[in-house]
């Protein structure tokens, strides 16, 4: 008995290295450090070089961002039938083309209006390359193992800012923000380009998967799909979470180093702790996938949007020292981490799978705003008002994504008993 058990290891084993969903895994996870770390989170290091050079105000360097991200979700239905009918494979493999045409272009920038259209650019060819595409890239190379391949999936992708950071810092130093984005345009064709072809060239048998459906285990019993009014109103409450989180997130996608900064920190030491909200995204990622496995969705929501106001708590009043900084980061990349995977696993509890995607594109519209405009909002609350007023706000809407949660919980539980 011994020796079968010792002898199913490498079998199983070598299943899981010749299935699709591990290179498609392996692939994406790499492509999405790259992409977010040279789109959404460059100006995290380079908004500063880019304004000192060209003498624009920072709102309308993250401004560009803001209008990149408007694109972006305006062209989300259309890259979403794009990927139904021509596949993940083509969609990103070109995707990952435009992002380093976008990234060069944003290069070669001379004034505010040819800035703002590189990143409008760049927002049609983010759509194609990010974590939207990537999940529907997944699910069509493996759908019987969709959901287990996207909640590994995030956990490459929260490293993204603490890889790429520090390497647009060095690269800025060493050579300036123009040539830093020609580096950026070349990773994505050297890089991206080949991953996505290769990456998701193969999709599971149907023998594949349904060892797969064999395999799972019995799932944990759960209360019925909300109908009716109830739907509604749980609609309305998680709308307005997501929403009030979306500030907080899209403000520090890139803003993390400034307001470091702001709060003492050299600019090296600032990219140095920024770039470990990366590492503690991981950290509540693998918290979600093992101790919290078995935890309502909801329970692990009340989690990662309590920490958004505590982060804020200990940054306002914690002192300006190198520890209060790091726990700042700590606790907010924890919450950052898990309030991706909120998203998804929220809706899908208290909604069910039927009519999903659609669910989500409602849900979907008031946080993309919200997070396409929070970065030149937070630039020009500071210009006007200072980091301190700043950090107040968001630590506002975080409270009140955090109030918002333990309200919806509370009525979902009286709801289903």
């Amino acid at each position: 008995m011994q020796e079968r058990q010792v002898g199913q290891v490498p079998s199983a084993l070598g299943a899981f290295a010749r299935h699709p969903a591990t290179a498609a895994i392996l692939a994406l996870g790499i492509t999405q450090i790259v992409s977010w770390g040279t789109t959404l989170y460059a100006l995290g290091v380079l908004a500063k070089p880019i304004a000192a050079d060209t003498g624009w105000s920072q709102s309308l360097v993250f401004g560009g961002l803001t209008v990149g991200l408007l694109v972006s979700s305006a062209t989300s239905p259309f890259i979403g039938r794009l990927i139904d009918r021509r596949g993940g494979q083509l969609t990103m493999a070109v995707g990952s083309v435009l992002v380093a045409v976008g990234l060069v272009l944003l290069a070669l920038v001379v004034g505010p209006a040819t800035y703002l259209m590189a990143w409008a650019f760049l927002g049609l060819a983010m759509r194609m390359t990010l974590y939207d595409a990537a999940f529907a890239a997944l699910v069509q190379v493996t759908p019987s193992r969709g959901r287990r391949a996207i909640s590994y999936l995030t956990l490459f992708g929260g490293l993204a800012s603490s890889v790429f950071w520090p390497i647009g810092h060095a690269l800025n130093g060493a050579y300036g923000w123009r040539t830093t984005l020609i580096v950026f345009a070349l990773i994505n064709l050297l890089v991206c380009l080949p991953l996505h072809w290769l990456g998701l060239a193969r999709r599971e048998t149907a023998e594949q998967a349904e060892q797969a459906r064999s395999a799972e285990a019995a799932a944990v019993p759960a209360a019925p799909p909300l109908e009716g009014p109830h739907r509604m109103v749980a609609m309305a409450l998680f709308s307005v979470i997501i929403a009030a989180s979306a500030l907080v997130f899209g403000a520090l996608a890139v803003h993390l180093v400034p307001i470091l900064e702001a709060a003492g920190l050299s600019a090296a030491a600032a990219v140095l702790i920024a770039s470990l909200k990366g590492p503690a995204q991981v950290a509540g990622r693998v918290w979600d996938l093992t101790l919290a496995r078995r935890w309502h969705p909801i329970d692990v929501g009340r989690v990662s949007v309590a920490f958004m106001p505590l982060s804020f708590l200990v940054l306002m009043f914690g002192g300006a020292s190198l520890a209060t900084a790091l726990a700042f980061t700590l606790i907010f990349g924890i919450s950052n981490g898990l309030v991706t995977i909120m998203r998804g696993a929220v809706p899908l509890a208290l909604f069910g799978a039927k009519g999903y995607g659609a669910v989500l594109g409602i849900l979907a519209t008031p946080y993309l705003l919200l997070a396409a405009v929070a970065p030149a909002l937070f630039a020009l609350v500071v210009e006007h008002y200072g980091y301190r007023v700043g950090e107040a706000i968001l630590f506002i809407a975080g409270l009140f994504s955090c109030l918002g949660m333990e309200l919806m919980a509370l009525w979902y539980r009286r709801r289903v008993r």
